[in-house]
């Protein structure tokens, strides 16, 4: 198979889909592998590192699209890359199609064979494309969340930590999987008051567990979260329904009602955004004041940090671009539970149930 890289265009997005050893890997299977010059640059990987075990650089994404039979990519497919896309060929990325109409309906009329790192899942439920990201994302998060809470960006003048004789700042988080776990760390770590909410029981009696005495733990329902909201200094959101679009748990009215400065960092944005006052923003243009609340919405958070973003995803994806380099989508889309939950759409059809709800869309099993 020809397996091809471009470079990612998306706003400051500097991770790249392959690392050097995945090529060599891919080379020693007998496929053939173009990547676009300059594409491992933010990640710290040089164009010779990807020649020196066999792939071939190429100078335009065109040429790439044009011969390659499977992309492998990170970010969507953006509006000037669709022209480029051919009939039924495999993209493997983050979609988000929940997120995004044009894109879905964009992908369709292509006949792709659309493989979503974020969908992919284990016989135990687990999402291990998306896992690496999470982490990432959720750590980040209350990096993000503590510069905007100082003045000089229209934040409240808070130190997230505190000093002696001065309260720390009040974190709320709400979601306590893989991002929530990973911020409620960090904050925690930081000397933060946490609060997390769930609607798992069993997850938050890990975290009272598991996490220090600065740690709260609340069940997620409307009344617990206006009372946490409230409090909050800085609000981190990670509230995820696999291939859905995120529920709303914030609407406008309770944002008018919070601590003006206090910030709202919403990693579901991805899916959609959990806050009614979100909307996507970029590295260049990361946040936007509504109420006098910071949000803070960036769709490619750890594409910024992109040497360590680059290096824990592919260690993740590799395995399964491999699979379907080997014996392409359509047997391990029958044979793995995970190709098979990968795969969002084939030959036109849509087949992944929520975007098809989201949408009114037709949806074949």
């Amino acid at each position: 198979m020809i397996v091809g890289v471009p470079k990612e265009i998306k706003n400051n997005e500097f991770r790249v889909s392959l690392l050097p050893v995945g090529v060599e890997s891919l080379v020693r299977a007998g496929h053939q592998v173009l990547i676009e010059r300059g594409a491992g640059l933010g990640s710290g990987i040089a164009d010779h590192d990807y020649e020196t075990v066999g792939a071939e650089t190429m100078d335009n994404p065109q040429d790439i699209y044009a011969q390659s039979q499977m992309i492998v990519k990170i970010k969507e497919p953006q509006p000037s890359e669709y022209n480029l896309i051919k009939k039924e060929q495999v993209i493997f990325t983050y979609f988000h199609f929940a997120a995004n109409r044009q894109l879905t309906e964009a992908m369709l009329e292509r006949k792709v064979a659309a493989l979503a790192y974020e969908t992919l899942q284990t016989q135990n439920g687990e999402l291990p494309c998306l896992t690496p990201m999470s982490e990432v994302a959720g750590r980040m998060a209350v990096h993000q969340g503590a510069k905007y809470l100082e003045e000089p960006t229209h934040g409240r003048g808070i130190l997230l930590a505190g000093v002696p004789g001065v309260y720390p700042a009040e974190v709320v988080i709400l979601g306590a999987g893989v991002v929530g776990s990973n911020a409620c760390k960090m904050a925690a770590g930081m000397g933060a008051i946490v609060t997390v909410l769930d609607i798992n029981l069993n997850r938050l009696r890990y975290l009272e567990e598991i996490m220090p005495a600065n740690v709260h733990t609340l069940m997620s329902n409307s009344h617990n979260i206006r009372e946490a909201v409230l409090k909050a200094d800085l609000v981190i959101s990670s509230v995820l329904i696999r291939g859905a679009k995120a529920p709303c748990v914030i609407d406008r009215k309770l944002v008018s009602q919070m601590k003006k400065g206090a910030v709202i960092v919403d990693v579901a944005i991805d899916q959609g955004g959990s806050i009614e006052t979100s909307r996507p923003t970029t590295h260049e243009n990361p946040v936007y004041l509504i109420d006098g609340v910071v949000h803070y919405c960036v769709t490619n958070m750890p594409g910024a940090v992109a040497r360590t973003s680059t290096y824990a995803l592919a260690n993740a994806t590799f395995p399964y671009i491999l699979k379907v380099a080997n014996d392409g989508y359509k047997k391990w889309a029958r044979d793995s539970h995970e190709i098979r939950t990968a795969l969002n759409m084939a030959e036109g059809h849509l087949l992944i149930k929520e975007v098809a709800e989201t949408f009114d869309l037709p949806f074949k099993k």
